[in-house]
């Protein structure tokens, strides 16, 4: 039986750059020319964990001027970009209404530093009793270290199967399992249909 719920944020909760052209639009603001568009694709990677866990986004401005030769001004706030191209995800938040009345539900979430309260600060996330919050920013790891997870399980009370996490990542989901908590694949493409599946998934599992 399913005790406790994380929801991933981005993607999930909220609808970020996943699935979309807005990373691109981004990178083309940011003077990124498409000759470097590969280039800048494997320098952002390579900075993935680092800017989830504690690395400030905003730090990076002064190296992407330097190597892509853009003019970026010194105080200008990559972060502030991303969160004003976020959206709320409407279909969901019924679902996890609906969800919270029952079991105590949390969020495992990778997030830039700031990026969350931020988040918060525009409304984009329901505003509920989230029992659990793991930001990657905070605790320095990010999905799918396995130690996230435990942290996650150590954190909410409960193991295993007792715990239902919904994502849009399979690495990240993959993560969960080995742990052997339920999974939900959530498709942010689709996240209408996607969120009608998850309610009809938790009606079937609770």
């Amino acid at each position: 039986m399913i005790k406790f719920v994380y929801f991933d944020v981005g993607g999930v909760v909220i609808l970020d750059f996943s699935k979309t052209d807005k990373f691109s639009r981004a990178k083309k603001l940011w003077g990124i020319k498409d000759s470097q568009d590969t280039e800048f694709n494997k320098f952002f990677s390579s900075y993935e964990i680092k800017i989830c866990t504690d690395l400030d986004i905003d730090n990076l401005v002064p190296v992407i001027n330097k190597q892509f030769n853009t003019n970026l001004p010194p105080d200008y706030s990559l972060l502030n970009d991303f969160i004003n191209n976020f959206e709320v995800n409407p279909s969901i938040w019924p679902v996890i209404s609906e969800i919270s009345l029952n079991n105590p539900v949390g969020l495992l979430t990778d997030m830039y530093p700031r990026m969350f309260l931020g988040i918060k600060n525009r409304g984009l996330v329901p505003d509920i009793n989230w029992q659990v919050i793991v930001d990657s920013s905070i605790v320095k790891l990010k999905k799918p270290d396995p130690k996230i997870y435990q942290l996650a399980q150590d954190k909410c009370g409960f193991k295993g199967k007792e715990i239902l996490f919904i994502d849009n990542n399979q690495n990240n989901l993959d993560g969960a399992m080995d742990l052997s908590w339920q999974t939900f694949f959530y498709d942010s493409a689709n996240p209408k249909e996607s969120s009608q599946k998850l309610s009809e998934f938790w009606y079937a599992s609770s």
